[in-house]
């Protein structure tokens, strides 16, 4: 079996919840992609990519702890896995790759 695939928003949330070290949960993150890449993202967007990104191993969570502005309720944390990172460094050496294989225009 080949290395697990992740998509274009996968890796971005993946890459914001690596940014993010162990600060990271749905607003948050949001907020890092949106400073970072100028897009709206839904937040149940990344709840879908972040749960994924558990499955695959990628990031673990835990609940933190309750406060009074969350009406009680408790955050789910996020965090990356080595495995996350590895992914990471997998993918970044790939398209370091491909760049560097694109042809340089010959001056004639």
């Amino acid at each position: 079996m080949g290395r697990p695939y992740l998509g274009e928003f996968e890796e971005l949330v993946l890459l914001a919840v690596a940014v993010l070290d162990g600060g990271a949960y749905g607003v948050t993150i949001a907020a890092e992609l949106k400073q970072r890449t100028d897009r709206n993202i839904s937040l149940s967007g990344i709840h879908i990519a972040l749960y994924r990104l558990e499955e695959k191993g990628f990031v673990s969570s835990m609940l933190g702890g309750a406060t009074a502005a969350r009406g009680g309720r408790r955050k789910r944390l996020f965090a990356i896995t080595a495995a996350g990172k590895q992914t990471l460094h997998e993918m970044r050496q790939i398209r370091n790759e491909l760049w560097n294989a694109i042809p340089t225009p010959s001056c004639s």
